[in-house]
């Protein structure tokens, strides 16, 4: 484009000049004017050394074969707030088509599941999952979550560590559990990248990969880092030695930002620039700062939440959910303010010094405050009953007479995880569109007593609790290759 508006312009340069002459008469022939040099081409660089915070490596996630469906005559928790009796859910293509009470219409020729009795919900999503990073059995062989090498870690990615025989995704599934986000470890100040993971039989990690879902920076606050590395006579070994890990690396991470869009600046116009060497470190924190990688933060105490609150304010990113996060209640309006999520839990509190203040109804007054809630479990066997501690948060709420409905309190492990892991356009709760993430319950999912019977991931049937061909085992359990795995 830069060299045709060059041309043109000489074009009419000499067309002015030899207008001149038949004017005059007397003016010798004007000389064509020199065309202007023509500016570098800029060279995209090799594959790999662009420098842009990276989309990560493809998912190769296919769901698996599903058929028109429609469920009837259970109560719908449909996680907008609603509880329908008697409802209907209607299923095509692996979307919800459409959700309603006992009158919405049934399109003719199509599987008819009578749930007649029983509860559906949205799948449920744990936010803080370490499973195929600290597998079962938990031996040193798979003891991949933590690269406690150094404070600042934040060129790992969590996915690959992910081993998918890991026989924890069979057990979250029998309790529901249709999505998770594996994150790295809380020994460093910055740990690495989440990903997020469909919680389907496979035999790769790309094959439950999420796709398009955005990455997660694991952050750690408190007594983690400190410990781990103020135990090898290093720095952090105190809370401000923590405070200045964090700000030193958003300073160079603005730094290696700036470096790239000014290489980039001097690409559009065509000037000779030399592209700075890319960093992977650098590279994730950039993206944070860029607003393309969500901030996942462990941090217990409130006094600390509020800290790194003023951090991110400093350096201009956001925190999207404090994790654990068992003093939140201290601080509820805050972070109703900023708009940050806490996930907790209800009954895990006074095992450490920085989780002493943590009470069962922290989620509640959180809630009470208009502050986002997510119930997560950190662990394999709660990951199995997030139902159950949902209900132990709600429970303590209702004591203070807070009166929590279920309609409300299904959102704390569907819709608001999947808000704060940035999915919740496509999964999460029971709306046209979504996908068709679904659990039969048995009775009501805030009884002790009740069990997933069926677990639907976009459409297809994934786990039934009557039927043994629907109850998938990892290749490590059955000891055979290619076994009991679908993708």
């Amino acid at each position: 484009m830069i060299r045709w508006r060059s041309v043109a312009m000489a074009t009419s340069l000499l067309a002015l000049g030899l207008s001149a002459c038949a004017t005059t008469g007397t003016t010798a022939p004007a000389k064509p004017a020199a065309k202007a040099p023509e500016k570098a081409e800029a060279k995209p660089l090799p594959k790999g050394l662009d420098g842009q915070a990276s989309t990560g490596f493809p998912s190769t996630y296919a769901p698996l074969p599903s058929r028109a469906t429609a469920f009837v005559g259970a109560t719908i928790l449909t996680a907008t707030g609603q509880q329908i009796e008697n409802g209907v859910v209607f299923v095509s293509g692996g979307k919800i088509s459409s959700v309603g009470g006992p009158e919405t219409p049934i399109p003719a020729d199509i599987a008819v599941v009578d749930a007649k009795g029983k509860w559906i919900t949205p799948g449920i999503i744990d936010a803080h999952s370490h499973l195929g990073v600290y597998p079962s059995p938990g031996v040193q062989a798979r003891s991949d979550g933590n690269e406690a090498t150094d404070p600042n870690t934040a060129q790992v990615w969590a996915e690959h560590s992910v081993w998918p025989q890991d026989p924890g995704f069979n057990r979250a599934r029998a309790g529901g559990i249709t999505t998770l986000q594996i994150l790295p470890g809380s020994a460093n100040l910055f740990g690495g990248r989440s990903v997020t993971l469909k919680n389907v039989p496979a035999l790769t990690m790309q094959g439950m990969k999420f796709p398009d879902a955005p990455y997660g920076l694991k952050m750690a606050c408190g007594e983690n880092p400190k410990r781990v590395y103020g135990g090898k006579g290093r720095s952090p070994s105190t809370a401000m030695g923590n405070v200045f890990g964090y700000r030193k690396a958003w300073i160079d991470a603005a730094d290696y930002a700036r470096k790239w869009d000014d290489f980039r600046a001097k690409q559009q116009k065509g000037e000779k620039a030399d592209a700075p060497k890319r960093d992977l470190q650098m590279e994730t924190l950039a993206g944070v700062l860029k607003g393309e990688i969500l901030v996942q933060n462990h941090c217990y105490r409130a006094d600390e939440e509020a800290v790194m609150i003023d951090i991110a304010k400093e350096f201009g990113y956001k925190i999207t959910m404090f994790h654990h996060a068992v003093e939140s209640y201290k601080i509820a309006p805050l972070l109703a303010k900023e708009g940050i999520c806490s996930a907790t839990w209800a009954s895990w509190t006074g095992f450490k010094m920085e989780s002493l203040d943590g009470i069962d109804a922290n989620a509640a007054i959180l809630w009470k405050n208009g502050a986002c809630v997510v119930i997560h479990s950190d662990d394999p066997i709660m990951t199995q009953r997030l139902n159950q501690e949902a209900a132990i948060a709600m429970t303590a709420g209702n004591k203070l007479g807070y009166g929590i409905t279920r309609a409300e309190a299904i959102k704390w492990i569907t819709a608001n995880p999947a808000k704060a892991m940035g999915i919740g356009d496509k999964t999460g709760s029971i709306e046209p569109g979504k996908a068709a993430d679904l659990v039969v319950w048995s009775r009501d999912p805030f009884s002790v007593y009740a069990q997933a019977e069926k677990v639907f991931i976009d459409g297809a049937l994934i786990y039934d609790r009557q039927d043994k061909r629907f109850q998938p085992k990892s290749d490590f359990e059955l000891g055979q290759p290619g076994q009991g795995a679908f993708n």
